[in-house]
């Protein structure tokens, strides 16, 4: 079950474990549902202090499986596991290996099968919070005194609706802290609806996400939130590519310069993180955005704004779903190089197609001359880090 709090419980696992002297190393890495071995690859060695001088994914892999055997008592921790994922092709030793370094892996998923796939031999459950357990982390986050017998009743109905799950509890409560009680009243019946309507764990944590959107300030703030889904899963988020996207999408008519405005997009950035919509990164300048909170973000954007969401899926080809009815497409961090010779979106404001040439070697992107010559209201393209031989007159 997603956002019942398996990263937040690893990470404790892993600052213990080094703590006490269990494991001399402990890094971590995230996989996700479309693994980026090299970016993966990366996050190990950079945590192990180590460069790996291989430019293919197998060399890489080469490299930092001789490290690991190196070195004695490494905690190696995989999150958001989807799928069978060879170990051998991030560069993680065989168990044999492993077990000569007093070295283990720790893997989490929200999928029991992945557990039997994967060969684990101790499996535990990460249930939901007790009754009890999730109104003290409730009342934590609302930093609320509520005031009467009523508003306390009305506010454990809200908190027993979030069905235990720590990322609702979280969102829910802090999007409410400071309403009156007939808000709470009126977010108790919407959430009561929905889970009639939608009885299943997903039901339960889009609601609550989805009603913390609609507490947002103003339309400044949900805009700028649903920019952060066009981004690759599990990625760390650039703040200052936020930024641009927002100005060239036109939020933050009310600032006079720059600056004003950019102070104005950290005010929100930093808002949002209150919210528990976005998450402090440990790079400075980026955030990053929880897989629950970024799927419901994604059906918002989906469903109510016309966006493309297939950044970082592995795609080679065009996508064929695409149609005239989206306002923004996001295709960044594939490994696509041929656009086709026509795109016909009229109402289309974001394009993203950054990232998109590396696999082992750099590729050129075929831009037809024709591509952009269909009109369109963009106003936001991201070409960085891409490969062209030359951009086609119709751009201008």
């Amino acid at each position: 079950m997603g956002g019942v709090g398996k990263t937040t419980m690893v990470k404790h696992v892993g600052a213990h474990a080094r703590k006490s002297g269990i494991f001399d190393h402990v890094i971590m890495g995230v996989v996700s549902q479309s693994p980026d071995y090299r970016k993966i690859q990366g996050t190990l060695a950079d945590l192990l202090g180590v460069k790996l001088e291989g430019e293919t994914e197998i060399g890489r892999a080469a490299g930092l499986s001789k490290e690991m055997k190196r070195r004695n008592k490494i905690l190696i921790i995989l999150d958001d596991i989807w799928g069978r994922t060879e170990l051998s092709k991030i560069g993680i030793p065989s168990y044999e290996e492993l077990q000569k370094c007093k070295s283990k892996v720790l893997l989490t998923t929200r999928i029991w099968n992945v557990c039997h796939v994967m060969r684990c031999q101790r499996k535990i459950i990460l249930s939901t919070l007790s009754e009890k357990d999730s109104w003290t982390l409730f009342v934590r986050n609302a930093e609320s005194c509520f005031e009467s017998t009523t508003f306390e009743g009305v506010a454990k109905k809200v908190a027993g609706e979030c069905r235990g799950l720590p990322i609702a509890l979280i969102a829910v409560a802090r999007a409410l802290g400071d309403k009156e009680l007939v808000e709470w009243k009126r977010a108790a019946q919407r959430l009561e609806k929905s889970q009639i309507a939608n009885p299943d764990d997903k039901g339960d944590a889009f609601e609550c996400i989805k009603l913390s959107f609609d507490y947002l300030k103003d339309e400044d703030h949900k805009s700028f939130f649903l920019l952060c889904c066009l981004f690759p899963e599990d990625r760390e988020i650039n703040i200052e590519d936020l930024f641009r996207y927002a100005i060239g999408k036109g939020l933050f008519q009310d600032a006079e310069t720059m600056d004003e405005a950019r102070g104005t997009a950290d005010s929100v950035v930093k808002y949002l993180k209150d919210s528990s919509l976005l998450l402090e990164s440990e790079y400075i300048g980026f955030v990053k955005m929880h897989d629950v909170v970024r799927d419901t973000a994604i059906q918002i954007a989906q469903f109510e704004h016309g966006f493309l969401v297939r950044a970082g899926c592995g795609l080679k080809d065009w996508p064929r779903q695409l149609h005239e009815g989206y306002s923004a497409v996001s295709l960044m961090h594939n490994h696509i190089t041929k656009l086709p010779e026509k795109f016909v979106c009229p109402e289309l404001q974001i394009l993203l197609l950054n990232n998109n040439t590396f696999i082992d070697a750099w590729i050129p992107m075929d831009i037809p001359e024709t591509f952009f010559q269909t009109p369109n209201e963009l106003r936001v393209l991201d070409l960085s880090q891409i490969i062209t031989s030359l951009l086609p007159q119709s751009l201008s």
